[in-house]
């Protein structure tokens, strides 16, 4: 029952969280919390810059959005390749054990070259906004294929500028922080003057940026008054804006520091009266709540900045409705980091030279022990993005919307100024007031707690409309019988919960066709279909990278050509060999026995547990129950090629019986997921592969991709003199890859050998701690010819 179990579950605890009495805001965002958790997918990529024809190799952590420590919900988490229309080049799905998962993706030379974006995501995450996937651009190149010519054309100049007043509106006679953010065609900020003007023309406002085309200036706007933007760039070129929305009657917000460790909260208001309430949460957790009435116009809060937690805090102003009608983020810079101590023995090698790594990690001064993942690869002159730190991302930029340029920035730097400027401006949140206060908030997408859904629909083929209460199967033909049950609820939805669903596989979908033979299955796509506000840079391919490429081309080529076997397989074959069904009643080799020309001669001579009737000019099987003094059962049992059901007995009579290498059977009554079997009878083929048994033309049969299996990074070593005389040449600019890197109270060294390839390499190390601490570090080595 245990399909039916998970639809129900799920319908009740997904479509009934949070139901409760009215509550405030308080408690509503307590109880949220409690019973909708948030998860943050981290993927550390091996590197920013690739080739066709190369790998992409990376490690995934899945935490507690707010804690950030590993949180063991999800077993599975996606990765895609999008292109610059968002638009997905590669898909692939990695099993997460604890939080943690490893996986690659190859790359086809098919790839155009051009900026991609990489993301991944849980299926839980699809409930919520996509701006919080974990999203990272790369740079993929084609050396096979022809860039696109430049364009001769002129091309008219644009920025995005955008103005965000604080606390969220604008409101006649009030004074207000405005922030903006002004951005090229690449995503960056840029330098620039500004201005506002009112309907007068009249300059009313300057203002500039800070950094990063960030920055805020004040500004009350006045009754009866229109305005615009002017922004000058450091061509002297000016561009004309829309002003934000001004509201007659409203609340301004404005947050400052009043001394090192006190925030103070100013709340004004236009044809407002009564009290103002302020709450303050971290990541959803709530921190403080107080409440303020009107003097003089304006209500005021003190917030002593040590009760909130480290990093991203959101400061919301509730009216006496209990309205959200004000709010802000504010950051706090961690207590505590991870120190990553990473150092290779020397500063430059020689070619074939073994490398020691010395690795490290710290909380202040007390080392501890943190999950690594070490990339090493070479550095040249082909542009890549800059990678992302895990440190900066799950501590900041993964709470904020868009692209926010070198988030590492902020934590490499005291730039309180720069770091204000970016919570006004990319201020976002994981969710909406509106989401906290439904009784009953509904989710589309179940967490995958054991292991891959594949879902669907059951319509009826004539209407299309939605058909419940049928049993759905799908297997995909083995060697080991895997077979999963569904039957659909109220809705048609089907749900099967796949366990060791390793690569890509033929799936045979369907319905009881004695029963059943009117109905068409749907198979959704596992895979998010939501777009977000991500802008990766254009393109421009440089001629001055054409040797760089040649070189990065032969390497890549030669390295695939001497490439062992060994390393370019995965692995997706299970220890476990035993079919769904577990040991059987009876086991017959068919090799051992005389053959027979038909298999209806085989069951009846070997098979005494299964006898063969005819009912109505048609062949039916029926299996003894060993519990009931080998009664027959009134029902025709389970019969399965290759683990693929097949419901007409005659078809199954007429198959070769030499094709069959295994015949087991269960003599009983037999549960899977929702439905019962009197009885199995499973045929196995000496390939598992049907051996061209003909397949229902109702049934819905497609390839699918389950996770991945298991790829090892191949590296040559050098330990012997013969080795390193080998005259195999070795190009690899991609020296190092170890994802699952454990570091204890004591220093671990790691060790590698450099390749033919000349040239600065750089190492990367990025980490987490089980309590959720963060920490990363990247340093540069050479690699020379010796010169003897």
């Amino acid at each position: 029952m245990k399909s039916r179990f998970l639809l129900t579950l799920y319908s009740t605890f997904l479509l009934g969280v949070a139901a409760g009495v009215a509550q405030n805001p308080t408690q509503q965002l307590t109880n949220y919390r409690q019973q909708v958790p948030q998860e943050k997918l981290f993927i550390h990529l091996d590197r920013p810059l690739y080739l066709v024809g190369e790998m992409i190799w990376f490690k995934a952590h899945c935490v507690d959005a707010a804690l950030h420590t590993p949180l063991d919900m999800s077993k599975v988490a996606y990765l895609e390749v999008l292109d610059k229309d968002q638009n997905p080049v590669l898909q692939t799905k990695i099993t997460l054990d604890g939080g943690k998962g490893v996986g690659s993706v190859f790359i086809p030379p098919f790839l155009a070259s051009g900026n991609y974006l990489v993301r991944g995501y849980t299926q839980w995450m699809k409930n919520f906004s996509s701006e919080f996937y974990f999203q990272s651009p790369i740079t993929i190149a084609n050396p096979f294929s022809k860039p696109a010519a430049a364009t001769t054309a002129k091309t008219t100049t644009s920025y995005d500028l955008q103005l965000f007043p604080e606390g969220g509106h604008l409101v006649q006679g009030l004074e207000s922080k405005v922030a903006f953010r002004a951005v090229g065609e690449d995503g960056k900020g840029i330098a620039f003057r500004g201005r506002v003007v009112n309907q007068q023309n009249d300059t009313v406002a300057r203002f500039e940026p800070h950094k990063f085309g960030m920055g805020t200036f004040g500004f009350a706007p006045q009754t009866g008054q229109s305005y615009r933007v002017l922004l000058q760039d450091a061509q002297k070129q000016w561009f004309v804006y829309k002003f934000p929305d001004v509201l007659a009657q409203g609340y301004a917000m404005q947050v400052s520091e009043s001394t090192a460790n006190t925030l103070d909260v100013i709340v004004r208001a236009q044809g407002k009266e009564g009290a103002v309430s302020l709450l303050a949460h971290t990541k959803g957790i709530a921190k403080h709540a107080a409440q303020a009435t009107f003097q003089n116009g304006q209500a005021r809060f003190s917030l002593n900045k040590n009760v909130l937690g480290d990093g991203t805090s959101t400061l919301t102003i509730f009216d006496n409705n209990q309205t959200p009608v004000a709010e802000r983020l504010y950051f706090k810079r961690p207590k505590e980091s991870l120190t990553v101590a990473a150092q290779a023995s020397k500063s430059q090698y020689n070619v074939r030279e073994k490398v020691e790594l010395d690795l490290g990690t710290q909380i202040g001064a007390a080392a501890t022990a943190a999950d690594l993942s070490v990339s090493v690869f070479l550095v040249d002159s082909l542009p890549a993005p800059s990678p992302v730190f895990i440190d900066s991302y799950l501590g900041l930029s993964s709470d904020l919307k868009g692209n926010v340029e070198s988030p590492h920035y902020y934590f490499q730097n005291d730039d309180e100024v720069a770091l204000d400027n970016l919570m006004l401006t990319h201020g976002w949140r994981r969710f909406t007031w509106d989401d906290v206060r439904q009784t009953k908030p509904k989710f589309a997408f179940p967490p995958e707690m054991t292991g891959h859904f594949i879902t669907g629909k059951v319509v009826d083929a004539k209407t299309g409309a939605a058909v419940p209460d049928i049993d759905t199967y799908l297997a995909a033909p083995s060697k080991r019988p895997q077979l999963f049950v569904s039957t659909s609820d109220s809705l048609g939805r089907i749900l099967f919960e796949l366990k060791h669903f390793l690569g890509a596989k033929e799936v045979i979908v369907q319905t009881n066709t004695r029963k059943d033979s009117t109905y068409r299955i749907e198979i959704n796509s596992p895979y998010s279909d939501k777009t977000s506000s991500y802008v990766l840079p254009k393109f421009h391919f440089d001629a001055s990278w054409k040797n760089d490429l040649l070189t990065r081309s032969i390497n890549m080529q030669t390295r695939n050509s001497f490439l062992p076997k060994s390393a370019q397989q995965m692995m997706t074959t299970e220890a476990d060999t035993l079919a769904f069904f577990g040991k059987p009643d009876e086991r017959y080799q068919l090799d051992a026995y005389t053959r027979f020309p038909t298999l209806e001669e085989v069951m009846r001579e070997y098979v005494p547990g299964v006898a063969v009737r005819r009912r109505q000019g048609k062949f039916i099987y029926r299996v003894y129950d060993k519990l009931q003094s080998n009664v027959p059962f009134e029902e025709e049992p389970l019969v399965m090629v290759d683990g693929v059901p097949m419901f007409d007995t005659d078809k199954v009579l007429t198959f070769d019986p030499l094709k069959i290498k295994t015949l087991q059977v269960i003599d009983g009554l037999y549960y899977l997921g929702p439905v019962s079997f009197p009885g199995i009878v499973s045929y196995s083929t000496y390939k598992g592969d049907l051996a061209g048994f003909p397949i229902d033309p109702r049934a819905l049969v497609l390839s699918y991709e389950g996770v991945q299996g298991k790829r090892e990074f191949y590296a040559p070593r050098y330990d012997a003199a013969e080795q390193l005389k080998s005259r195999v040449p070795d190009f690899r600019n991609h020296l190092y890859w170890n994802p699952q890197v454990m570091t204890t109270s004591n220093k671990q060294t790691l060790n590698f050998y450099t390749s033919d390839q000349v040239g600065t390499y750089r190492v990367v190390v990025q980490g987490l701690t089980d309590k959720g601490v963060a920490g990363s570090k990247t340093f540069t080595f050479e690699v020379k010819k010796s010169s003897l």
